[in-house]
């Protein structure tokens, strides 16, 4: 059994005993220490409200009820707005000026996982320092009860998921005449959660003619949940075959997305922010953001566009916090997240989804497999290596020890785990995973050899130690 906590939140597998995976006491327990973290942080309030989503999952609708008896019962008045996405959530948080929330989900993790998303009264994740507070509120239990004098109300809201869309719609930079002009048609794999409701919805209000794959909200995945091109197999498949525009598949709470050629290539997860970046350049010049595992394409754009480029260690909040320093225009992450920051600071396929159909369609409907040509050709290879040892985290910081000697003389960066910087635009990210209990190995070359040789020579030195 597993249970991960890290500043994107709480997530594990279900079963087993307590604080070994996701059980409902443990759901109680970080739930109960985010809501006294909440009193705390705005201690001058007497009344309290949070907005509670969830996913697909077949588990998300059972645990929903704990977190609302919770939330009750420590005083809070909870707005339960169903079945959502985690950046529809924080749309809601602002909207009704409340607390909190928190999203019920386990994001790209398979179906036998979920988790926590919490978000701060901006709409915005937790950062760290706030998350290690609320932490340490929860496993200590400084937290209280209410009477039932004091206990919270429960409200119902089922639209929220058409606000969202509806605010999307009502940006300037969003061009809704000339998508209904371009006639589009769009494969859509919602893989069976709450992409399967957002995204057709959004689709229609933009005129476009949409084929579903999986877009029933039950929660059984058909296939391993997270957007990535081994995972999407059916869809590159289909999209040729039904002569569709594009593909388009999220992963289960919608704050990532991906894009499938008219061809069936996979445009790939880094080239989303890639493409996206590109277009809100056009319209406005500013400071761009990524992670230190996203691709060197979009530092290749803000060359070419003149504009700054900076990179932060993996995790929406890391960006997030860097975006906000800098004035970022756009940021996100290369595993197809967006941050459009004159909408909300978090990550958000929706607002994704209506930048990249105004930009293709501004270019004429121009086909994915030629949009990819604008820009820097780089191959990735993502690999992981599941832990095997109980002290995660001396291991890590011996093995990382270990590297850096092995590598001496190159450029490094440590501040995520490790990146190390070869000519010719090769690198390689060794780090320690916020959502499991693995390491990742990011590497990327302008060849696809070099990328993978790269992969294989670092994962056979990291076994061997």
């Amino acid at each position: 059994m597993t249970l991960v906590k890290s500043s994107s939140g709480i997530r594990g597998t279900l079963g087993g005993k307590v604080g070994k995976g996701f059980s409902p006491i443990d759901i109680i327990q970080f739930a109960a220490g985010y809501v006294f973290w909440m009193k705390k942080k705005r201690k001058n309030k007497k009344k309290f409200v949070l907005i509670l989503g969830r996913d697909g999952r077949v588990s998300s609708v059972l645990f929903q009820k704990f977190l609302i008896i919770t939330f009750q019962s420590l005083g809070v008045d909870v707005i339960n707005i169903g079945l959502s996405t985690t950046p529809t959530v924080g749309i809601a948080v602002m909207n009704e000026k409340a607390d909190g929330g928190v999203m019920l989900t386990a994001s790209h993790n398979p179906k036998n996982w979920n988790g926590l998303k919490m978000f701060n009264s901006y709409g915005e994740f937790l950062s760290e320092k706030d998350f290690e507070k609320m932490l340490y509120i929860a496993e200590k239990k400084y937290f209280n009860f209410s009477s039932y004098k004091k206990l919270g109300h429960l409200f119902y809201q089922e639209n929220y998921i058409q606000k969202h869309i509806e605010k999307i719609l009502s940006l300037s930079i969003i061009d809704k005449k000339i998508i209904q002009k371009a006639q589009l048609k769009i494969v859509i794999d919602g893989i069976n959660s709450t992409g399967g409701i957002a995204v057709p919805i959004l689709l229609k209000y933009l005129g476009v003619h949409v084929v579903k794959m999986y877009c029933d909200p039950h929660g059984d995945f058909v296939h391993n949940p997270e957007p990535i091109e081994k995972n999407l197999r059916e869809i590159c498949k289909k999209v040729p075959d039904l002569k569709a525009n594009l593909g388009i598949s999220v992963d289960p709470d919608v704050d990532r997305v991906v894009f499938i050629c008219e061809n069936g290539d996979f445009f790939g997860e880094e080239y989303t922010l890639v493409s996206i970046a590109d277009y809100i350049l056009e319209n406005q010049l500013g400071p761009i953001v990524s992670t230190l595992s996203s691709s060197h394409a979009l530092k290749d754009l803000s060359i070419k566009k003149g504009v700054p480029y900076y990179s932060t260690p993996v995790g929406e909040i890391h960006v997030v916090k860097k975006m906000k320093e800098v004035h970022a225009v756009v940021g996100g992450e290369g595993n197809g997240g967006i941050i459009y920051p004159k909408f909300r600071y978090g990550r958000d396929a929706l607002i994704g989804i209506a930048l990249f159909l105004t930009q293709i369609s501004k270019l004429d409907n121009i086909p994915l497999s030629q949009l990819k040509k604008r820009y820097s050709n780089y191959f990735m290879s993502k690999k992981k290596i599941r832990f095997v040892f109980h002290s995660h985290e001396q291991h890590m910081e011996i093995l990382l020890k270990t590297i850096k000697k092995r590598y001496k003389g190159k450029k490094m960066d440590f501040s995520d785990g490790i990146k190390i910087y070869f000519k010719s635009n090769e690198w390689i990210h060794i780090r320690k995973s916020n959502t499991e209990n693995i390491i990742r190995i990011h590497t990327e070359s302008p060849s696809k050899k070099r990328a993978d040789f790269l992969s294989k020579k670092i994962r056979y030195e990291i076994k061997k130690l």
